[in-house]
């Protein structure tokens, strides 16, 4: 039986590499661009790990378009201005489309 429903999972498995902290001061800008791709970078002293660098996790748990963007998920408007719409429509199952633009365009 085949259905058209379909499922996508996004997901991007995160990696881990290790720097101490000398290797961190000389390539700082390099891994900070790879925790924005979603990598996670432990920073040691002496071998032993003492902080982590990684990609931003939303404090509440909900994934903002932010979010999305910063992980190269989604590529955001190019505007944020854009006005609100001057009036909202409800709109049923089974509305014609063309009948709701003339009932909003006065025609």
């Amino acid at each position: 039986m085949h259905t058209n429903e379909r499922t996508h999972v996004y997901a991007r498995a995160v990696e881990t590499d290790q720097v101490g902290i000398r290797e961190l001061r000389a390539n700082l800008a390099s891994l900070t661009r790879r925790a924005q791709e979603g990598h996670r970078v432990v920073i040691t002293v002496d071998g032993l790990p003492v902080a982590q660098l990684g990609p931003v996790e939303p404090d509440n748990g909900e994934i903002t378009i932010e979010d999305l963007a910063a992980r190269g998920l989604l590529i955001p408007a190019r505007r944020s201005d854009r006005p609100q719409p001057a009036a909202v429509m409800p709109l049923w199952a089974g509305t014609r489309i063309d009948h709701l633009v003339r009932e909003v365009r006065g025609r």
